[in-house]
């Protein structure tokens, strides 16, 4: 997908996330950011287009770090974070394969990758809930914004 279009998506998927968030912080067990929260997206080409909400700044720029590093993960990887980190140690493959190193890894939930309908691939990271709802508010953004909910 050319920048344009990506910065596009991301535009509107950014605008589904401020309505899926307040949502998603009602559960006690994803309160404890506070609305702290970030997104991170990587294009095919590197392209970097991020947000982070909430009134936090030095939260949100945790957040958005652990956005970025589950985002770069999946980039560079093309797996799920956490699902790296199980292949890895399972002996599927040998740690130089991607050039990550153990330390280095993420390990959380929260980075996957994501193909819109017209086959564009992004990376995306999102950080400031459970793993579990990282993902969930992620997939859910995405099919808004991409027509498909």
């Amino acid at each position: 997908m050319e920048g344009n279009k990506t910065n596009q998506f991301s535009k509107v998927f950014f605008k589904m996330l401020d309505k899926l968030i307040p949502e998603f912080s009602e559960n006690p067990l994803d309160a404890f950011a506070n609305g702290n929260v970030a997104v991170c997206v990587i294009d095919e080409d590197g392209n970097v287009y991020g947000k982070i909400w909430g009134n936090q700044k030095v939260t949100g720029r945790n957040f958005f770090k652990n956005a970025w590093i589950k985002a770069s993960q999946v980039w560079i990887t093309g797996m799920k974070t956490g699902e790296y980190e199980k292949k890895l140690y399972n002996d599927e493959f040998d740690e130089e394969k991607y050039g990550i190193s153990k330390p280095d890894l993420i390990g959380w939930e929260g980075g996957q990758p994501l193909t819109l309908k017209d086959g564009t691939w992004l990376s995306i990271g999102f950080s400031g809930f459970r793993g579990i709802n990282d993902l969930a508010i992620v997939t859910k953004a995405a099919r808004m914004a991409d027509g498909l909910e």
